[in-house]
Formats: C-alpha cells, structure tokens, sequence
C-alpha cells in the first residue's frame, strides 16, 4: 500500500512539474524570442526561419528605433505621463484609505462604496465625455490630461488595496501617538506610512503596469506626434517600417518591455511582502 502510494505521488510530482515546465514555456518563451529578433539583421528574417538564432548581435537595430523612430521622445512622454501619475495615485489613496479605515466620520463606509464602484466603471464610457471636457478646457494634446485620467482611474483600486492594509493596521498603535500628542498629519505620516511600505511598494507596481502600458488614454487624448507616449509611438513605428524593417521594430518594442520585467524582478520579494502584510491582522 506504501509502495502504491509513492508510486502515485511520485507520478503527481512529475505531472506537477511537466505543466509548470510548460507554463514557464508559453510565457518565457515569446519574450526571449522577442529578445533575440531585436538583434537580427535585415536579411536574417527573410533568409532564415523566424525561430533561428541571431547571428550577430546587430545593435543597429535599436539605434534606429531610438533615433529614426522617435523612440527616445516616446520613451521620455511616458515617464512624463507615468510618474507623476504614480505620486498622485499613491498620496490621494493612501490618504483617502486610510481616513476610510482608521477615521470615524458618519460616511466612510458610503464613500468607500462609491470608491469600489469606480473600479467596475467601463473605460469606453467615459472616453467621449472626457475628450469633451478636455477640449473645452484645453487639455487636448498635453500630457496633463494623461495624468489627471491615469490617476482618475488608478484611485478605486488603489483605495481598495490600501484599506486592506491599513485594517491590518492596529488601533492601539495610533491611540498610542494620540495620546502622546500626536496630530492626525503625524500619525498618517510617522506611523502609518512606514507600516505599510511594502504595500506602497506593491500598489505602485500595480498601478504602473496600467499607466505605462495603456493605449486607449493616449491614442484619445494625444494625437501630437511630439507628445505620444511608447505604446500609440509602437503603432506608428510599425506604421512608417512597414513589413520591411522588422528588426527596429523587435527592438522597439523590446525597449517598452524590458523596463516592466526588470522592475518586477527588483521588486519581486517587496511585491510579496506587501501582497501577505494585508491579509494578516496585526
């Protein structure tokens, strides 16, 4: 019976480790190929099979998708775009969070209703009536309109996430600093924040993968060639190459991928921090 029972573990082990072996497969795979395709030179991808490896390293292919295709301007756009997003994103719903959580007032548990209805709020709605309003005020064309959507957008969950965080937040540790004579200002800023840095790091991250991957915001909004940011700058990329220069191309679109990757694998153990630190009354 011993025996049968190893035999079938040891089977389920092995099943266990082939579907994560396939998984690593599907989603490593297309990003190592896009990787080595960035490096390939013109003749390779109409010479060779699209799975070859490169020859060479060709580093002209990224030169040219920095200069000729505008990918420095679109890269500095979406910083522009992005950063500034994320602080707004933080400050407002941390602060919003954590006076839902920890501060008693007669509507906080409306408010936060409200908040976590935003998060279920189709885009497509509300793009015509932004583009008006943005018209009318002259938002048009400028990377404040990016911004004051991104951030728009990025409040219900991130009020969402931080609540969690700070009811895991005791009570007593802020009576505590009250009592010491702490103003409401201190404690958000002395106390709460520090508690809940792994969570701050973890909503940022969040959050940036929306802001700096979004398409729809910029294509509406944006349409001054000077001011596109990386992903409407990939289609028009494509769109001045053609089916031609296909190494450019892997290689710009390498530029607006491997930032995320590597800023997930720095972040990785803070993100599973902060992912567990909510889920744990303290």
């Amino acid at each position: 019976m011993n025996t049968l029972e190893t035999k079938s573990t040891s089977i389920g082990m092995l099943i266990g480790k082939f579907a994560i072996f396939i998984l690593l497969l599907v989603e490593v795979y297309p990003i190592v190929w896009l990787l080595l395709s960035s490096f390939k030179a013109p003749d390779e991808f109409t010479l060779n099979p699209m799975y070859a490896l490169p020859e060479g390293f060709h580093w002209q292919n990224f030169t040219d998708a920095w200069n000729v295709g505008n990918m420095g301007t679109y890269f500095k756009n979406s910083i522009l775009a992005t950063f500034p997003s994320l602080f707004l994103i933080i400050f407002f719903g941390a602060g919003a969070a954590f006076a839902i959580e920890k501060m008693r007032w007669k509507w906080n548990k409306g408010v936060m209703l409200l908040f976590t209805a935003g998060i279920m709020v189709p885009v497509q709605i509300v793009l015509l009536p932004l583009f008006t309003i943005f018209f009318n005020v002259g938002l048009l064309n400028s990377i404040w309109s990016l911004i004051l959507v991104y951030t728009t957008f990025g409040l219900p969950l991130t009020i969402l996430m931080f609540s969690s965080y700070f009811k895991a937040l005791p009570n007593e540790v802020i009576e505590s600093a009250v009592m010491d004579g702490a103003s409401i200002y201190q404690v958000f800023f002395k106390i709460a924040i520090p508690i809940v840095s792994n969570a701050i790091v973890t909503v940022a991250l969040v959050q940036f993968f929306f802001v700096w991957n979004d398409l729809i915001f910029a294509m509406t909004f944006i349409s001054d060639t000077d001011l596109r940011t990386l992903q409407t700058g990939l289609i028009s990329f494509t769109g001045e190459y053609g089916q031609k220069q296909w190494g450019p191309i892997f290689a710009s679109i390498s530029l607006a991928v491997v930032p995320t990757l590597l800023l997930y694998l720095f972040l990785n153990k803070l993100v599973m921090k902060g992912m567990t630190s909510g889920a744990v009354k303290g």
